[in-house]
């Protein structure tokens, strides 16, 4: 038999390493990523000047020979990293930060480097239960009976989507195409995208009017799905928001649960960045009700400070993600009859599946629940102290109070119209990231142009926003 084609020139082993070459890369990139930690306070907060250039320049095809690691490294650390928002950076205060604590990224280079796979319980029973301590423990966090379940997503926009398709299955016939989704007009794009994936025509997505804090009028609901009734259409999901993205508006979650009850409408939370702050005792009072919701998206990527792609989805009855996605193959191991043990494969739409619980399991054992308590308690303050500071500021509006830690507000001035004002406000914001100091953006609402804080990175502290501040005031100062 003749041998395979250039069967002599390559040896089959050489995509393996040996022990002291693991060693060797490994303190390579430890040193670039010690390096990269110790400055993270001195970056720009955000460049991305050049960067197209940058990315049009990385272009290339399918390459056939290697590279040296170390120029690997020179390439990411000192091109195209810095070349970015900083969001890992103590100045980031845009959008909703993330946090990436460096003990999840040694949970990620363990689970990556055993490889253990977790979709069925069979695989790996171990290393499944401590993924499912986790859903336990965050179900805990928001006060779930034992009923339910947690299930750790990729982010809170699969997070939604999981959380419709099981309202769909639990309230909805097969013929789903008459059923009705209420949101509030301030609700999170990944729930209209949800609901556009899971089947429903966009009309079939209702958005109910806000109040003045940018808050669910919930009185508004109720005539609503009166109207969709008497068309023979079927109201079956209420989505609140515990933190909206815009202004972070917290809906009244007790009227919310009230609303859903009365109607037989299924109620999901989008917690996604505001659900943590319920480990606080403020966040707990101002988030009153979440427990009674049936199905919560959260994201630990926001409120535990954990890398990105790390959201959860919580479900009061937990059995209802198994009846939404359970689907069997003569190929796939059983499913554990212990009740006690849960196979992520029948519980989601995932099988192949990364071992993301690892990440999220192994800080909190490492330091307790306590730290990420009292951080997200700091970030409330800081939150606090930052709108009564810009409050003193002439000519400022304050359109959005903190109920959590996320505030919008914008510059006035006598005379100008709103496009003018609009205008003013966009150039104040990029007044303050040209300092480069801290980074901050933009929503528009109801036709304004806001300028928005929002502070939530374990490495954001009173320093950093005090040079905030000082920038914010500079930027005001320049348009008077």
């Amino acid at each position: 038999m003749s041998a395979p084609p250039d069967a002599g020139d390559s040896d089959p082993r050489d995509l393996e390493i040996s022990p002291a070459e693991l060693r060797r890369l490994a303190s390579l990139t430890v040193e670039r990523l010690a390096a990269h930690l110790e400055s993270l306070p001195r970056q720009p907060s955000a460049d991305v000047d050049g960067a197209a250039e940058l990315a049009r320049s990385l272009r290339e095809g399918l390459p056939e020979e290697g590279v040296p690691y170390e120029r690997l490294l020179e390439l990411l650390f000192d091109r195209a990293v810095p070349k970015s928002f900083n969001t890992a950076g103590p100045g980031y205060l845009a959008y909703i930060p993330g946090g990436g604590l460096v003990q999840a990224g040694l949970a990620d280079l363990i689970a990556d480097v055993t490889n253990r796979f977790v979709g069925v319980w069979m695989a790996a029973p171990a290393l499944v239960q401590l993924e499912a301590n986790v859903g336990r423990w965050l179900c805990d966090m928001v006060g779930y009976p034992p009923a339910a379940l947690g299930l750790l997503t990729t982010g809170g926009s699969m997070a939604n989507l999981i959380a419709l398709v099981t309202a769909r299955r639990e309230r909805l016939p097969e013929s789903f195409l008459s059923g009705v989704l209420y949101v509030s007009d301030q609700a999170h794009h990944s729930v209209q995208k949800a609901a556009l994936l899971a089947g429903f025509p966009p009309a079939n997505v209702r958005a109910v009017p806000t109040d003045e804090r940018y808050c669910i009028r919930t009185e508004a609901i109720a005539p609503m799905v009166a109207a969709d009734r008497a068309a023979g259409l079927t109201p079956f999901l209420l989505v609140a928001n515990a933190g909206t993205t815009n202004t972070g508006a917290v809906d009244d979650l007790q009227a919310c649960a009230d609303v859903a009850r009365n109607h037989g409408l299924w109620l999901h939370v989008d917690g996604a960045y505001g659900g943590f702050f319920v480990l606080t005792e403020r966040g707990r009072r101002t988030l009153a009700g979440l427990e009674r919701a049936d199905s919560i998206t959260l994201d630990p990527h926001k409120g535990l400070f954990l890398p990105y792609g790390t959201g959860s989805i919580l479900v009061r009855d937990g059995k209802a993600l198994g009846r939404a996605h359970s689907v069997h193959a003569a190929y796939l191991p059983a499913v554990p009859e212990d009740p006690d043990f849960v196979d992520f494969s029948s519980v989601s739409p995932e099988l192949s599946r990364d071992f993301r619980g690892l990440r999220v399991w192994l800080p909190i054992k490492m330091h307790g629940i306590g730290p990420f308590r009292r951080a997200l308690d700091e970030k409330l303050d800081l939150a606090a102290w930052a709108v009564e500071e810009i409050r003193r500021l002439p000519g400022i509006e304050i359109v959005a109070e903190p109920q959590l830690s996320l505030l919008a507000f914008r510059v006035v001035r006598p005379g100008l119209g709103e496009a003018a004002l609009n205008d003013l406000n966009r150039r104040v914001m990029e007044a303050v990231n040209a300092r480069r100091r801290v980074y901050i953006t933009n929503t528009v609402a109801r036709g304004r142009f806001l300028i928005r804080i929002c502070v939530l990175s374990f490495r954001t502290h009173r320093d950093r926003m005090e040079m905030a501040l000082e920038d914010i005031r500079a930027a005001v100062a320049e348009t008077i």
